[in-house]
């Protein structure tokens, strides 16, 4: 049997790792007490905290894991965390025992000190629910209401009322999907027993353009329908160094954040004329006809009720559990809703990748009838240079 102990660095990197290591009880891992009181400091930082707390849950579950007594107790006489725990795994010595640390400065000192260390290679980084459902269910597992599965290299569609396959390409408001992850999300957004879509995917695989094409569709051209208004929802949260305050009112407020929305209106538009969306088509300025298409801020949800309409809820990711329930009980009757975002991107800094709307919604929703997800992926995003920073990984 094989003794390791893990550092806070392969923790984080990997909290499953603890269950590699122990291979099914053959080998036993061994958490220094100074660990746990790293952890104990990051639980409520909101980039790790939902790292921290898949790590505690393991350690707490898995029984070939155990916890090195500390060597100070109250003061810890200004020893660093490093310190504690070279002196914790001197004064619990372990017959060949491995210190696990990706640390190369603790390695060193390990080593100097007499102790065995490993590089932990194999890391993992955190998903997502939003991410490890994908949309489709694998060969084997049992199926849900909406979910998709590969038969013949096709992807089937498996609805409530029946397994359907999708051979078939869609073209929505002059655009066609350049994958087929984005053909499937037309798919689940398009179809009428479906009233809420939550889409997650890295930027610049066109999540917005889509949901933009097929609002436009189910508002404009789609006969014997309840839509009658475009809504899109923005939460409001800055990156990097903040503008500060912004003159004007609701609209020129919004205008620096919802820019993008209005460009890839107009492109739309260029493809296919949208002219009834508009307070005056031939205007260069093409401001919106807000009883056809409205951006609203999060702020101004409370006490709505929306009915009649396609909602586009743009960085979804960027909401709170309880907006993200405030915001879907404003939705009445003939409402067809995209939630959209990347739980890799959340910029809200009280949030995280686990704890934030997108996630929840999939969390929540997933299995129920009227209610859909797919992950978009693929070669072909919105250029080649975005194609470079997703396989590069920067």
């Amino acid at each position: 049997m094989k003794h390791y102990i893990l550092d806070t660095n392969v923790l984080l990197e990997n909290p499953k790792s603890i269950i590699k290591l122990c291979d099914n009880g053959e080998n036993a891992v061994i958490i220094p007490y100074a660990v746990l009181l790293e952890l104990d400091k990051l639980k409520k930082d909101s980039r790790v905290g939902h790292l921290v707390a898949q790590a505690v849950d393991i350690i707490q579950a898995n029984g070939c894991t155990r916890v090195l007594p500390p060597t100070l107790q109250g003061d810890r006489g200004g020893l660093s965390g490093d310190d504690q725990i070279l002196r914790e795994i001197s004064a619990n010595p372990v017959p060949e025992a491995v210190l696990v640390t990706n640390d190369r400065i603790l390695q060193i000192r390990a080593k100097l000190a007499g102790i065995n260390t490993e590089y932990y290679r194999d890391a993992n980084p955190y998903q997502s629910e939003s991410q490890l459902y994908t949309g489709f269910v694998d060969p084997g597992e049992e199926t849900i209401p909406n979910c998709f599965v590969w038969e013949n290299g096709a992807p089937v569609f498996m609805t409530p009322k029946g397994p359907k396959v999708i051979d078939y390409q869609h073209e929505v408001w002059g655009v066609r999907p350049r994958s087929v992850y984005q053909n499937l999300a037309m798919e689940i957004m398009l179809h009428e027993d479906i009233d809420l879509v939550t889409i997650q995917s890295e930027a610049g695989f066109g999540k917005t353009f889509l949901a933009l094409a097929c609002a436009l569709y189910l508002v404009l051209e789609r006969k014997d329908n309840p839509f009658r208004k475009v809504v899109v929802v923005k939460p409001v949260v800055e990156i990097g160094a903040k503008m500060g305050f912004l003159p004007g009112d609701v609209g020129e407020k919004m205008e620096p954040y919802i820019r993008y929305i209005r460009d890839l209106v107009l492109k739309l538009h260029e493809t296919r004329p949208a002219n009834r969306i508009f307070a005056d088509a031939q205007d260069s300025k093409f401001n919106f006809n807000p009883a056809r298409f409205e951006i609203l801020p999060l702020a101004y949800i409370r006490g709505m009720n929306l009915e009649n309409c396609a909602i586009i809820v743009d960085e979804t990711q960027n909401l709170s559990r309880n907006e993200t329930r405030a915001l879907l009980t404003r939705m009445g009757e003939g409402v067809k809703c995209f939630c959209l975002g990347d739980t890799r991107q959340v910029d809200n800094p009280y949030l995280n990748q686990s704890n934030n709307g997108l996630n929840w919604a999939v969390k929540k929703f997933k299995g129920f009838k009227n209610y859909a997800h797919v992950v978009l992926k693929g070669d072909r995003s919105r250029g080649p240079i975005t194609d470079l920073v997703i396989k590069s990984g920067l």
